[in-house]
């Protein structure tokens, strides 16, 4: 009978050496899986996971952008969320550092890491590309409208001059501008703030103690109002998306500027295809009051992968992020999309066009933080809210600043 039952153990054990190991399927959410501009990088990002983990598989699952945030905040909230998504650096991905893993050892030769770091210091996403804002021109209608192709404005007046001059053709807005969602008044207020607060007065409007109804604040907000009063851009700007309605009034040639990224979508590559890398200009966006003596190009991390840390594969979730972010597949989309990188291995000398070396220049000699990307989630969602009331002329700079404030108060726990 003994022998019997060690016979029995040995033959289950051989059985459970013997066993293969469960396949593992991942999901990953994002808003990017479905562009055809990241579709290489997605495919090799795939390819590479798949071969090093044989058997196991990644499902990406493509969320619509305006959405994406509350779709992923009940997914999360449910305990279905998917093990890796995509996020924002800054306040969408520091709203979310309770559902996700810390990543910090994996934090090697990469920049823009601080808009995905929690007040621990800890890395809680990869991020995968820089993003930055500028003013893409279409030198075309410049030269329509009188104004000199090659000598874009360099301060406010000469901003002011230039859309005076694009009026009075009468042919196009001097600005595209889809504010549907607030982002446009969201990228509005960065693109402002890098020239207009000092980098002390960044980190107070980030830590709270800078109000929104503080002058330096307050001035941003009113020259938000004042660009609509003067008429700078086009009729329902607050029905009009962003993404992607905006962008394709510009490509069009249906208005003269926009405010546009540096990478991977509304940017100098997509404006290169449709409008000729001749014929596209760029510059920094001036500001009526400015800290500086040269405009400043509000830069950040872009867009990064994040871990969801009740995901069934926590292991085999990390290394997806990981591999998200390494260099191999984020060189396909510097190449194919035209993305300036975070890691800083990956070779960028195929960016070729006049724009994007311009870009890279503000980028080593202009940069500033990203002010939309240090407020708050909340202070976002609300933002989005005000600026359209302020741009219809349903309140004034004073009761939006005020309201502004009571949701920076309880954000920051006041």
């Amino acid at each position: 009978m003994m022998h019997i039952v060690k016979l029995s153990m040995a033959a289950a054990a051989m059985t459970a050496i013997a066993a293969p190991a469960i396949s593992a399927e991942l999901t990953v959410w994002d808003w990017k899986s479905g562009d055809p501009a990241a579709g290489s990088y997605i495919q090799a990002a795939k390819e590479k996971f798949e071969a090093d983990n044989p058997g196991d598989t990644v499902k990406f699952v493509m969320q619509p952008h305006d959405q994406y945030y509350t779709i992923l905040g009940t997914a999360l909230a449910s305990g279905k969320g998917p093990d890796v998504f995509l996020l924002h650096g800054g306040a969408q991905t520091r709203a979310r550092i309770p559902a996700l893993l810390d990543l910090s050892a994996h934090n090697e030769n990469l920049v823009g890491t601080e808009e995905f770091q929690g007040e621990d210091g800890k890395l809680y996403a990869l991020p995968i590309t820089i993003q930055g804002f500028v003013v893409y021109y279409n030198k075309e209608l410049y030269a329509d409208a009188g104004l000199d192709p090659e000598s874009p404005p360099q301060t406010f007046d000469e901003l002011v001059a230039v859309c005076e001059a694009i009026k009075e053709k009468g042919d196009v807005p001097c600005f595209a501008m889809g504010n549907k969602e607030g982002f446009g008044a969201e990228f509005l207020l960065s693109a402002l703030a890098a020239s207009m607060l000092t980098e002390e007065q960044q980190q107070a409007f980030a830590d709270g103690t800078l109000t929104w109804s503080s002058p330096e604040i307050s001035a941003i907000l009113q020259t938000w109002v004042d660009q609509g009063e003067m008429g700078w851009y086009n009729k329902g700007a607050n029905s009009q998306a962003k993404f992607m309605d905006e962008y394709e009034q510009f490509m069009r040639s249906d208005a003269a500027n926009v405010i546009g990224l540096v990478s991977d979508i509304a940017h100098w590559k997509q404006f290169d295809d449709f409008l000729g890398a001749d014929n596209l200009g760029v510059f920094i966006h001036p500001a009526p009051e400015m800290a500086f003596d040269q405009p400043r190009m509000p830069v950040a991390g872009g867009i990064g992968y994040g871990v969801n840390k009740d995901s069934e594969n926590l292991e085999l979730a990390e290394k997806l992020a990981a591999t998200l972010a390494d260099p191999e597949p984020v060189a396909v989309f510097v190449n194919d999309a035209g993305v300036v990188p975070a890691s800083t291995v990956v070779d960028t000398s195929s960016l070729s066009s006049p724009s994007v070396i311009k870009i890279l220049g503000f980028l080593n000699e202009q940069s500033a933080p990203m002010a939309h990307s240090n407020v708050t989630a909340e202070e976002l969602a609300e933002w989005h809210r005000q600026s359209q009331l302020l741009l219809n002329g349903d309140t004034t700079v004073e009761e939006a600043a005020s309201r502004m404030d009571d949701v920076q108060a309880k954000a920051h726990g006041g």
